[in-house]
């Protein structure tokens, strides 16, 4: 999926484990199929996940950044009723492997990039319940930091001039272009809330149309509260997005800046992923295809 994309096989993920876990030892491992494009995933046991990082960075830097992701899971642990990965461990380079890992609990269920939920009411009132009880953390004077979505939608419009041009082949371009040019311009009034971050098919469990748990915790910060709205756009079809936003109370504005920040997410997932993750890929479509629909 990345052009500096890291390798790592079971047999060196056995190597680290044994050599820096060793109460793991007796425990399998194997590795998950999954369309994430942050870590690769590898199961130890019933109830472990270890987290191998896919692009190389400075060591020092990312463990720094592990551990700000395990604080953060320790921040949301029990604040919802859906469950949300606990951190166990964090494992240094080896072996050939050059970063450091993290081990969180396993977590049961579906995601839902594997089992459409779209079309569920009770999992739009579900998401927007997680949605709520993240917003009531207390920030404890924490602000937006200015990386990555959730401040001035306008900051990233150079991302979106790289978007638009490497997707002319893939998508109705002009059309998209003319909706960035309004989205971009819509103020925010409303201080910042906890959100997650990163409410894509892949990070949301379901089982049976419910949802069920959260994985990818690790983002939790302070945002513009339309940041988490994404949700309605990612994960759901037009009637239980209307009952996700009711419940919530959004009005108009956090509604659309919602959306936008959907549109920014969704834009770089068609043509990044277009040939090396077809699953990410067709979300992106999709999410474009519900804005599209929504914008006629």
């Amino acid at each position: 999926m990345h052009a500096d994309q890291l390798t790592i096989a079971v047999p060196t993920v056995r190597r680290l484990v044994d050599e820096q876990f060793p109460a793991w030892r007796r425990l399998p491992i194997w590795r998950l199929a999954a369309s994430g494009t942050v870590n690769a995933i590898f199961r130890i046991g019933d109830e472990l996940t270890a987290r191998f990082p896919l692009r190389p960075d400075d060591p020092v830097a990312a463990r720094r950044r592990l551990e700000a992701e395990a604080a953060a899971a320790r921040e949301l642990a029990g604040r919802t009723r859906f469950a949300t990965p606990l951190p166990v461990a964090i494992g240094s380079p080896g072996h050939g492997y050059p970063m450091p890992w993290s081990v969180q609990t396993w977590l049961p269920g579906t995601p839902a990039s594997d089992e459409d939920a779209s079309t569920s009411v009770e999992f739009a009132h579900d998401l927007a319940e997680l949605v709520a009880g993240i917003r009531a953390i207390d920030l404890r004077g924490r602000r937006f930091t200015g990386a990555g979505r959730g401040g001035d939608l306008r900051n990233h419009d150079e991302w979106m001039r790289t978007c638009f041009a490497r997707s002319e082949a893939l998508l109705d371009v002009p059309r998209l272009r003319r909706i960035w040019t309004v989205m971009r311009e819509l103020p925010r009034t409303s201080p910042d809330v906890m959100t997650h971050g990163d409410l894509i098919p892949g990070n949301v469990l379901v089982s049976d149309g419910r949802l069920v748990g959260v994985l990818d915790v690790g983002g939790l910060g302070p945002a513009d509260p339309a940041l988490d709205l994404i949700a309605g756009w990612h994960l759901l079809e037009t009637g239980p997005r209307r009952v996700f936003r009711d419940r919530l109370g959004c009005d108009d504005l956090e509604w659309a800046r919602g959306r936008a920040w959907a549109f920014v997410q969704a834009m770089g997932a068609v043509w990044y992923y277009a040939e090396t993750n077809p699953a990410m890929a067709r979300f992106g479509r999709r999410t474009l295809d519900r804005i599209l629909a929504d914008e006629s």
